[in-house]
Formats: C-alpha cells, structure tokens, sequence
C-alpha cells in the first residue's frame, strides 16, 4: 500500500546488467515506491519493461530528468553519469552514481552504507557507489582496521566476466560453445586468467587496480595505510575474488579475528579447513553478504594476515551497495 513515504524512484541504465539487478532487488526488499521510472539509451526508449507485475514505459534521460524522481540510481557508465547527475541533482533529485565519474571527487562522498553512511546530509545530492572490487574489500577489512590499523594491503583479484557487462559474459559463453561472437577482451577468456581489468594506466596498473589503492583511503577517511593491487579476470559469470595480505601496526590473534568478523553485519565467516568451508563465488552468487575465509598468519613478517574474500559483484558490489544507501537516506529523512 503507498503512503507518504514512498518516493519516485529512476533507475538510469535500467535495461543493463546492474540495472536488472536494482529492479530485482528493489523488489524483493519491498522498497517504498511511488512510481518507477526506468532511464535507458535511446535504442531502448518507448519499450517496456515489467516491474511489480505492471509493465513500465522506458524512457530517456531527458525524460527522466523531467519526472523529477527522488532518487535517481545510475548504472550507465561515467560518461552518462558525467553529463546527467549534474542535471538530476538541479531538479532536486538525489543522484546514487554506481559509475567510478565522482568516486574521487574530493566534494562528493563515497558511501558503503556499515561503514560510512553516517556521514550523509541532505545537502549530498550525487552520491557515488564505490568500484565493487572495493566494496567486498573494505567490508571485511573495515573492523579489523578500527582495532589493529592497518598499514599495507596486498591485494590479488580474481574477477568474474560479469564485471565487465552483457558483451562478456556473451564471450565467454560462445566461447564455451565453440561459437565466434563480438569480444569484449583482447583475448579469450575461456580456460583463461587475464591480467587486465580496465585500462592500463601510465604507471603500468590499470584503472581497476588505481581504484582499490585509493578507494578504500577515502571510504575509511584514513591515508596511514597503503593498498597495492593485482586485478585479474578469470572465467566465472557471477561473483569477485581477493587474495588479501594485511600488515597490521598491531599484534592479532588469528582467533579474534575471526571472532570480529563472524560478528561483523554484511559479512559471512566461511573458515573451516577441515570440512573445506572456505567462500567461493559459487555459492556467493546472488547473495548480499560478503564472505571471508581462509584466515591465517603470514609466517614470513609481524603482524600480518592472509585472508580470502569473495562476493556477487553485481549485488553487495553494485545494485545492493546503491539500494541500501537508497534505504539509509530513506529511513533518515534525507530525501
């Protein structure tokens, strides 16, 4: 039933991979809507799609602008969310931007929502969801930071095809089936591992890898600690991978780690060697939590951990991150 509360909500990108994520989410966290107002590339303008049962007309960003939706999420890539959010925010709307165009903006605020939501105001009316690579890391590390303080992070991925869109995950299945098709990589990426997620950057890191250095320094609002990454692709369809090595300033034990974790909300402790329960992206697909296991000294220096981090990249790293600060702002009175 609508009441008061329930505010008009845009999805730009609605017809992408994240963008039929957010629909299903916002469906099955029954999130108060007024009206739905699907935003997609002019190809898709005039089209349908089904939301809550009711077919909804597709419109275009100058369309949705003129709604003027409460909340605007965008999944539609930097470029978009460039040129549009400024264009939302003026009509009033609050902008959740799951691109990486206002991540490092020093005026706009990068949110996971266990983190750092308290730091939220009215005023912030482009919001920006942080890369999905990042938001899995900090998750886990988030705690640990707050009690050993972090100094150094070594960070490895393992990077489902589903991060990089519909064009991917199409290769890697014609790939599968012996099919040619498009190729959204240099290279096959079927019984293949690539060393190279977004563009090369002229320190020889690529874009991804820049992001989960500096991304996590302003989630945590905190430049003590450094994180150097590796960001690989491999061939799965749902869900990312870390290998993670923490050098804390203080002394641990393994024990109590474990213990901050289990009791860390969004995060699921999966720990037992004996039984071979550690996280794997199989059993991560289309769930929110973020999971953790493999937890164990490094032996070769002080104060240092090894852990493995694995989470649905398109839920907890993109649609459920954005919905959940949608819900923050929400049961704030913020918009």
């Amino acid at each position: 039933m609508k009441n008061s509360h329930d505010k008009k909500i845009a999805i730009v990108g609605a017809t992408g991979m994240v963008g039929s994520v957010l629909l299903k989410l916002l469906d099955e966290r029954n999130f108060p809507i007024k009206e739905l107002i699907p935003v997609a590339s002019e190809r898709s303008v005039g089209l349908e799609l089904v939301f809550r049962g009711k077919p909804h007309k597709i419109l275009g960003l100058q369309a949705g602008v003129d709604a003027k939706p409460d909340i605007a999420i965008f999944s539609a890539g930097g470029d978009v969310s460039l040129e549009w959010a400024p264009k939302f925010a003026a009509v009033g709307t609050t902008v959740i931007d799951n691109s990486s165009a206002w991540r490092m903006d020093p005026t706009k605020k990068l949110i996971v929502p266990e983190i750092n939501a308290a730091i939220l105001t009215k005023e912030d009316k482009i919001i920006a969801n942080p890369n999905c690579s990042t938001i899995q890391l900090v998750m886990a590390l988030a705690p640990l930071h707050k009690k050993y303080q972090m100094k150094r992070v070594v960070v490895s991925t393992y990077q489902s095809v589903s991060g990089t869109g519909v064009k991917a995950v199409q290769q890697l299945e014609n790939e599968i089936a012996g099919q040619s098709g498009e190729m959204a990589y240099p290279y096959p990426i079927h019984k293949n591992a690539l060393p190279h997620c977004d563009e090369f950057e002229e320190n020889g890191y690529t874009k991804e890898e820049m992001k989960l250095a500096r991304e996590p320094q302003k989630i945590l609002d905190d430049r003590t600690f450094s994180v150097s990454a590796t960001a690989v692709r491999i061939p799965t369809v749902g869900g990312h991978s870390e290998s993670v090595n923490v050098e804390f300033i203080n002394d641990f034990a393994v024990s109590d780690i474990r213990k901050l974790l289990h009791d860390t909300p969004g995060v699921t402790l999966q720990d037992n060697p004996e039984t071979n329960t550690y996280p794997m992206p199989i059993y991560a697909q289309n769930k929110d939590d973020v999971f953790v296991g493999r937890i164990r000294r490094d032996e070769t220096q002080p104060n240092t951990l090894n852990l493995w981090i694995v989470s649905d990249n398109l839920r907890k790293g993109a649609a459920t991150n954005a919905i959940q600060i949608a819900e923050y702002l929400m049961n704030h009175a913020l918009v």
